[in-house]
């Protein structure tokens, strides 16, 4: 049986709704589901709340969804590159809950694994521990963080098969597994798709279990986000 839908928009169609949580792969420009992500905002759904390392960046990926205002509440470590996501925070239109990013990798991954909270140090004594609850293990301090079960994670995969096991290329992996994991509803944009059997199980990082849907996007835009050279 195949998961494959004939374009992003059908992918979509009948799983993503106002007021959702997504969970969405990426790391800058890289890794980035954005066919997936301009047919979310083509779809009109509002009111969502995204869990996504950093928003992508300026005209790119969830760049495109906070230009429409159609993201409420964003849990990310890192607003870094991103204009428009600092300006909406810092003028109080847009929610943000700061994550460090090795605690939102593991919110993902708990929440896909069925384990609804966890003790990390990270973040103790600082504005991060605020309101989160506290407990002692052999004479060190932790906090509970939550893990994040998302409605709908959104995922980008250089190579996937027809029932959705999926291979990332090198720092595209990025959060990707671990948004796979967290949706109940996974959805994944591929690149390269083959038929069932023509991957090795030994390079497969994200099982097909885990994926729901998939679209074929032969031919993503590579961008760079931030070019040096060399003056000559």
């Amino acid at each position: 049986m195949t998961k494959e839908y004939e374009s992003a928009a059908a992918a979509l169609r009948g799983v993503v709704q106002d007021g959702q949580t997504l969970a969405v792969g990426g790391f800058g420009l890289c890794g980035v589901p954005e066919a997936l992500i301009l047919a979310l905002r083509d779809s009109g759904v509002r009111d969502l709340t995204v869990a996504s390392n950093n928003a992508g960046a300026d005209g790119f990926a969830l760049w495109e969804l906070l230009q429409t205002r159609q993201i409420r509440k964003m849990i990310s470590s890192y607003v870094g590159e991103n204009a428009e996501f600092a300006r909406q925070y810092l003028a109080g239109e847009l929610e943000l809950e700061f994550t460090p990013q090795g605690t939102l990798a593991e919110r993902l991954r708990a929440g896909g694994a069925g384990i609804p909270g966890f003790y990390t140090r990270t973040g103790v004594g600082t504005v991060i521990a605020e309101g989160k609850e506290h407990h002692e293990f052999d004479g060190q301090t932790y906090i509970l963080e939550r893990g994040i079960r998302a409605d709908v994670g959104l995922v980008k995969a250089w190579k996937g098969d027809r029932a959705g096991n999926l291979i990332y290329r090198k720092t595209a992996r990025n959060f990707n597994p671990l948004v796979a994991m967290s949706g109940r509803v996974t959805i994944a944009e591929v690149e390269v798709l083959v038929e069932v059997g023509e991957l090795d199980p030994d390079q497969v990082h994200t099982p097909g279990i885990y994926v729901q849907r998939l679209v074929h996007n032969p031919t993503p835009r590579k961008l760079i986000e931030k070019r040096t050279v060399r003056e000559g």
